[in-house]
């Protein structure tokens, strides 16, 4: 081997060394990200007699878009309603069991709606539709979701649970107020959201904290990026305006002569 070979190889190991050096330290001085505290929704029901238990219906597809999978948005419902503070949810597979069981396909009528929370025993049943949806960037979805009630005492509900036809704004004034779970659902939610708000882009960017990996490429704009991603932070969001509606209607002073509310069920 001559002189100028063995100079070149230990020109090329001395290389290799000191990227490995510098690559080490580089390593070695990068401190770890800190952990953030995800936003948390928590449920305005006494807690003191056991979480409340839900229960959700496949959602129907009114989005006009024939690749929706409904099934794969209603277990995210389930998912993000068992993270909810007080609340549990039964599996979708039992909701759809029970539906089965009584010879439903889906939920049309209240008294339908009534059956499946009777049968299942839970305190509440979520029904509803996804009204939009466009997974190409900037995502896009739209949704309406109704809370019934579970009777106590058996009575029918009179108000088709599909008939959500107007936001929660735009119902009567003494709905807030109003006892009678046997003629109205609850709460109900109805939204559409657009990924190019900045509205939504800001509500998105809060969700993200805590559950995104701040260093990485997109950052928080990775949530934009993925409609499965884009879809739990819209779930997320439905599911918070939920409790919130059912924070405000339990908020609200009972009528005079009507039955005690319960602020330990819906």
């Amino acid at each position: 081997m001559t002189t100028v070979q063995t100079m070149l190889r230990r020109a090329a190991l001395y290389g290799v060394l000191c990227a490995s050096a510098v690559l080490s330290c580089a390593c070695a001085g990068k401190k770890e990200a800190p952990l953030s505290p995800p936003e948390v929704v928590v449920a305005p029901y006494d807690a003191t007699r056991g979480e409340i238990l839900f229960a959700v219906v496949p959602l129907a597809n009114e989005s006009g878009v024939g690749f929706v999978d409904t099934g794969l948005i209603s277990d995210t419902l389930v998912n993000k309603l068992d993270e909810v503070r007080g609340v549990a949810c039964l599996p979708l597979n039992r909701t759809i069991a029970a539906m089965r069981a009584r010879g439903l396909r889906a939920v049309r009528s209240p008294a339908e709606a009534r059956i499946i929370a009777s049968t299942l025993g839970v305190d509440g049943l979520v029904v509803g539709s996804i009204t939009a949806y466009d997974p190409y960037d900037p995502p896009k979805l739209g949704y309406k979701l109704a809370l019934f009630s579970r009777e106590a005492d058996g009575g029918a509900m009179t108000i088709d649970p599909f008939k959500l036809q107007t936001a929660y704004t735009d119902a009567p004034k003494d709905a807030a107020t109003s006892l009678r779970y046997d003629t109205r659902p609850v709460a109900t939610v109805s939204e559409y959201l657009d990924g190019a708000n900045h509205e939504v882009q800001m509500t998105l960017r809060r969700y993200a904290v805590g559950r995104h990996d701040p260093d990485a490429a997109l950052g928080w704009r990775k949530l934009l990026a993925s409609m499965d991603l884009y879809t739990e932070f819209a779930v997320h969001h439905a599911v918070g305006r939920l409790m919130e509606t059912e924070r405000l209607r339990l908020a609200q002073p009972t009528p005079e002569g009507s039955a005690e509310k319960t602020p330990a069920s819906p």
